[in-house]
């Protein structure tokens, strides 16, 4: 079996891992190349140097567990790097999914919309925004019967580009979870369609496909600009869903007592 994805994902790991990082003592002559040689690679990982580069060249027979681990070991993989690799060396059984619109449960809205005192939203396994509360909606700069996919902004809206503080950052990071996601719903048509159509239209998002960046959708600290009330900083948790499979409802807060937490009250009362 040819896994071509994966020896696409182990030499972009490889070219970003500098002997350093992985403790190895630079000598003899200067590097041609960045990154880590495959027989270094081997090494660190205790297979033969014919091994390692049947994997890169994708020959994927006989992929043993600790094989795979030590690999991840020697490439530094963090956890979602690893589970990545894991989904590649080993995909899925290809299922169908819906194709149409994503639906959300009325209870899941409805708690959405209980919340006053942060902004709420709810996104699909594509990026669709799929409901939240006006403070969500306001948020992000779309009004309550909008519901354009969050990945299609982040790179074609100029909009999204003034709003999000670092917004490199979090587009390598949007395609990112783009990567992981095509590869944990491979039969999904639309997302498909999606990365097809960010592949035509944004420079930049090639640029971040093409280096094999993955991402979750998981707990971070954003910055926004935003042209109502100016820099904002706060707290995003996650939380995923497994019914409907990929779909998250994503709280954005502010510390108590802090400036943002100010900013963030008027504009909730700028949109009540």
């Amino acid at each position: 079996m040819w896994n071509v994805k994966l020896g696409d994902f182990l030499r972009a790991r490889r070219a970003a891992l500098s002997p350093s990082d992985a403790g190895i003592a630079a000598h003899g002559s200067p590097r041609r190349v960045p990154g880590l040689r495959r027989e270094e690679v081997a090494r660190l990982a205790g297979v033969s140097v014919n091994y390692y580069t049947r994997i890169e060249q994708g020959e994927g027979h006989h992929l043993s567990g600790a094989v795979m681990e030590a690999i991840a070991s020697a490439l530094r993989l963090n956890d979602v790097d690893r589970l990545h690799m894991l989904r590649l060396a080993w995909p899925p059984e290809v299922a169908r999914y819906q194709t149409g619109p994503e639906k959300v449960r009325d209870s899941v809205l409805a708690l959405a919309e209980s919340v006053t005192d942060q902004a709420v939203y709810i996104v699909g396994r594509r990026t669709d925004l799929l409901g939240g509360n006006r403070l969500g909606f306001a948020l992000l700069g779309v009004s309550p019967d909008q519901r354009p996919n969050l990945a299609r902004s982040f790179f074609l809206e100029p909009a999204m580009r003034e709003l999000m503080v670092d917004w490199s950052y979090w587009a390598r990071h949007v395609a990112g979870y783009l990567r992981v996601a095509s590869e944990e719903y491979p039969g999904d048509l639309l997302m498909a369609e999606l990365i097809s159509e960010l592949t035509v239209e944004s420079p930049d998002f090639v640029k971040f496909w093409d280096v094999q960046s993955v991402a979750e959708w998981t707990y971070a600290v954003r910055e926004f600009n935003h042209p109502l009330v100016g820099h904002l900083t706060l707290n995003e948790e996650v939380v995923r869903f497994s019914d409907p499979p990929g779909q998250r409802i994503i709280f954005d807060g502010a510390a108590p007592g802090s400036e943002s937490a100010e900013r963030l009250r008027l504009l909730a009362s700028l949109v009540s």
